[in-house]
């Protein structure tokens, strides 16, 4: 069975697939931890490159807009410990970014499936951002997102424009 079938994507109302990944400074982190907090979810490709760094930069410039509202962020992407370590501290990121290294979380919040690039075919990391109640369900499931702007549209669709 290809990756592609067994990777559904998550639905508003869904209950969030629980999971615990090793963060930046290799502690352990669990969603179950965020119950009772509204939680974005976000998954990228890859550390330090131009648009993950766009993006993880907007959330980091928008953390105490949003904890004001209530939200907690988590990045999530397949890359190593010690690549989230540094792209971390050189970025400065005042959130917690987790190593999905096997990709089995991506799998289970339908993040991980077919691209195309240039004409090429192949499974990988879709950019993709879940929004989580504080009882862990899904109000909001975006896939294929854009990197540059996200975080603005994203405040839109979830109703809190205002910085």
């Amino acid at each position: 069975m290809s990756t592609s079938e067994t990777t559904a994507r998550l639905s508003v109302g869904d209950q969030a697939p629980d999971f615990t990944l090793q963060d930046a400074a290799s502690n352990s982190v669990a969603l179950s931890a965020y119950r009772g907090q509204k939680t974005i979810i976000y998954f990228y490709p890859a550390a330090s490159t131009p648009g993950c760094t766009k993006q993880a930069c907007d959330f980091r410039d928008s953390l105490e807009s949003l904890k004001s509202l209530g939200y907690q962020v988590l990045g999530i992407s397949p890359d190593k410990v010690s690549k989230l370590e540094k792209f971390v501290n050189k970025e400065e990121l005042n959130f917690p970014l987790l190593s999905d290294e096997d990709h089995a979380v991506a799998e289970a919040y339908g993040a991980w499936g077919e691209k195309k690039n240039y004409g090429r075919v192949y499974e990988g990391l879709i950019r993709s951002t879940i929004v989580l109640d504080e009882e862990g369900k899904v109000t909001l499931a975006q896939y294929n997102v854009r990197a540059t702007g996200h975080v603005a549209k994203l405040r839109r669709d979830l109703g809190i424009d205002s910085k």
